[in-house]
């Protein structure tokens, strides 16, 4: 079968209308009609081929909300008519270290994960198409439960990237009561890192380079707000974070957050830059048993756990909702920073389009 979905055809084509195959739902496939997608910065990155590997056409989007319309004859956790969400990944292995422990995207099997869209993460077998779609069929075990509102189901959908990528490190590195997280960078993925650390019972700082963001990270959740480019303000919060999970996906000075760090603390990057950071000064690592680590989005079974805490909290993401044919605009639009803090295509519209 087909669906219309909108398209890159290469690196220097803007995204467009086309039509991409999808399949039948097989045994353990459950086909979805999507309503919501999130637009993430990684999709803007892969249509402009800002990233080695991309195959085209490239349908982008890792985002997604939608209605079940069919399922396999095995599928058991999913029914006609239920309302669920796909992530970033639509296959892995399922037997490895990693994918054992629900850790899938790590997986350690030949090929790597499956992304929603280029395909496995070595290149091999056919090309996938992402959620910029009327609809997509995946294995029942990529398919997570929304318990959101219908009211709120567009703004649930950043929630499978945005939501997940901030989620799995404050998890990871016992984010909690009692516990000091810095979140550096207010965007897609800081407003949302805010949200879940405040929501967790942490006191929640918020590292901003601009003023003007102030109140909107006190209005997020933060309960301190730091303009980074005041060395006093930097200065008074030395050595006193368990946690810095630092967002931004531009080269900057790491050595400026790490000093922030309690002894044993951690910062964890879960950006990644076009260009490399400046090297850290290594004795800031030594001197304090720091640690400067990193984290992928998250794995099925922590992704769902997100969307429970989400939906039982009553936790969306900031968005901006836009039709299909605009998705060019919106990409200039990120380009400039110039989002609070994610926009989300409304589906029904890529039919207009």
């Amino acid at each position: 079968m087909h669906y219309k979905a909108y398209a890159a055809q290469s690196s220097t084509t803007p995204l467009a209308p086309t039509q991409i195959p999808r399949r039948q739902a097989g045994k353990r496939d459950v086909s979805i009609e999507i309503l919501y997608c999130g637009v993430c910065h990684s999709d803007l990155h892969a249509a402009r081929g800002e990233w080695p590997g991309m195959r085209y056409p490239l349908v982008p989007g890792h985002e997604i909300i939608g209605r079940v319309t069919a399922t396999g004859a095995a599928v058991s956790e999913h029914s006609v008519g239920d309302i669920v969400g796909v992530g970033c990944m639509v296959g892995s292995c399922r037997h490895c270290d990693s994918c054992d422990e629900g850790l899938e995207q790590y997986c350690e099997g030949p090929h790597g994960w499956q992304q929603t869209y280029n395909g496995w993460l070595d290149g091999h077998g056919e090309n996938t198409y992402g959620g910029y779609a009327e609809g997509i069929t995946v294995d029942e075990h990529f398919v997570l439960k929304i318990n959101h509102a219908e009211s709120d189901l567009a703004a649930a959908a950043p929630l499978l990237c945005a939501g997940v990528t901030t989620w799995s490190p404050l998890r990871h590195w016992g984010t909690g009561p009692g516990k000091k997280v810095g979140v550096v960078g207010i965007g897609g993925l800081g407003h949302m890192a805010i949200k879940l650390a405040h929501a967790m019972g942490a006191h929640v700082v918020a590292f901003t380079t601009s003023p003007a963001k102030v109140q909107d990270a006190r209005d997020l959740g933060a309960d301190e707000v730091v303009v980074s480019r005041s060395e006093e303000q930097m200065a008074a919060q030395a050595k006193s974070f368990d946690l810095i999970l630092n967002t931004v996906a531009a080269p900057h000075n790491l050595d400026a957050f790490m000093s922030l760090l309690k002894r044993d603390g951690t910062m964890v990057m879960v950006g990644v830059p076009d260009s490399p950071h400046p090297t850290p000064n290594v004795a800031n690592l030594i001197f304090q048993r720091r640690q400067l680590a990193g984290s992928l989005i998250g794995g099925i079974q922590e992704t769902q756990e997100m969307l429970d805490f989400c939906a039982e909290h009553g936790i969306t993401s900031d968005i901006e909702m836009i039709d299909m044919k605009d998705i060019e605009v919106a990409f200039k639009r990120m380009q400039q920073s110039d989002v609070k803090y994610r926009f989300v295509i409304d589906m029904k519209s890529i039919s207009a389009a």
